[in-house]
């Protein structure tokens, strides 16, 4: 899963410098509503609005937005005609991308990721056809800080994580999908300054691609989560160090 962290460790700290915080906060609130019409808007009894609200917390949105949301979800109203989309297709160089949305309008979101797709030089096809590359794990992304990165993985694998990445200053935690919240509490316990934990559908193998074609993935990853219905992308590609130097620079200039 390196490729994956990598490539996460660059979305985290671009996020900390040019992070559009309406629109994450328009994506935060869109899992808020889905979740709480799913299954109550009760967070003690509804796991995935623990998690969602959790999420929410941990990208600062106020408690009254948080409030607002699990209402309109909960209450049948704005948000009830909402849909969720799993997404697949072959990206720049044959890699293969998931995406993962939520929309009140299912026609204008495929249409929209279809054609970022197009305009890549990829192609979006039936979901089945990508998606058993990829499987469902929990992941918690920490920021070390002071704190010894190795001894912090070795927290985490005692609190039951499957697996930990040590990539630049982020450490990235994998749990299996029902111990994430478990993993996550031992983790605030214990004072680990936790930064984000979600469920995440990750590659179960990553594929290298020639320079340009990961260079144009990348570009393709980052238009997809521009758009607000979309809540996660993945991509099977094992991104270079090199490449995503490269690809960092040029979001910098």
């Amino acid at each position: 899963m390196s490729g994956h962290s990598k490539w996460s460790s660059i979305k985290h700290q671009k996020g900390v410098t040019d992070a559009k915080r309406g629109q994450l906060f328009t994506k935060l609130t869109r899992e808020i509503i889905a979740a709480a019409r799913e299954g109550g808007g009760s967070p003690d009894a509804n796991f995935r609005l623990r998690l969602a609200i959790q999420k929410a917390r941990d990208s600062n949105m106020p408690m009254d937005n948080i409030q607002r949301a699990i209402q309109k979800g909960s209450g049948g109203g704005e948000g009830s005609n909402m849909v969720e989309l799993l997404l697949g297709g072959r990206g720049p160089g044959g890699s293969a991308i998931l995406v993962q949305a939520l929309t009140d309008n299912r026609n204008r979101t495929v249409q929209e990721v279809r054609n970022l797709f197009s305009r890549s030089g990829g192609n979006l096809g039936d979901s089945s056809g990508v998606a058993w590359l990829f499987e469902q794990k929990g992941l918690i992304a920490v920021r070390p800080g002071e704190l010894n990165p190795e001894d912090l993985a070795l927290q985490a694998i005692d609190a039951g994580a499957q697996d930990v990445k040590v990539e630049q200053d982020i450490v990235e935690i994998y749990t299996l999908p029902d111990k994430l919240e478990a993993v996550r509490k031992e983790l605030d316990r214990q004072k680990v300054p936790v930064e984000n934990a979600q469920l995440s559908m990750l590659a179960k193998t990553l594929v290298p691609l020639e320079e340009k074609a990961s260079l144009q993935t990348l570009k393709l990853l980052d238009k997809l989560e521009e758009l607000d219905e979309v809540q996660n992308v993945t991509a099977n590609v094992d991104f270079s160090d090199e490449v995503l130097e490269k690809y960092q620079s040029g979001i910098q200039v």
